[in-house]
């Protein structure tokens, strides 16, 4: 088996979709207009996708409160440094910024809405 997609329930994916299309460089394969506004957005292998929706049928986690290790989404960085800043000036927020012995470089941000990011620059890439 291979992943089609992951999904999460947001508490708005009309802008939460659009901030990942226009600072993370995900693309839109499917999009509806109307609620729950589902969106499917793959990554630039587009092998990868994820799904955000606002579908009051269930729950929305409250993503402010979860421990970064608790869940992230992890994007291939090539300067890890630089995405940060940018990141950072369209409105998310610094949680940690670590070298590892093995010389990866991981930067955790939470985008605009508390959902956390990892920019993930591997010294052995993993994919």
């Amino acid at each position: 088996m291979k992943f089609e997609h992951f999904a999460v329930n947001v508490p708005n994916a009309k802008a939460t979709s659009l901030w990942y299309e226009e600072h993370l460089g995900l693309s839109v394969k499917k999009k509806m207009a109307e609620a729950p506004y589902m969106t499917f957005l793959a990554d630039d292998s587009g092998s990868v996708m994820l799904e955000l929706y606002s579908n009051p049928k269930g729950e929305t986690l409250d993503f402010e409160s979860l421990h970064p290790l608790a869940v992230h989404l992890a994007l291939v960085s090539e300067d890890p440094a630089a995405d940060k800043e940018r990141l950072i000036a369209a409105g998310a927020s610094a949680v940690s910024d670590d070298v590892l012995p093995d010389g990866s470089h991981l930067v955790m941000l939470r985008d605009p809405w508390g959902i956390c990011l990892q920019l993930c620059k591997r010294a052995v890439p993993m994919i």
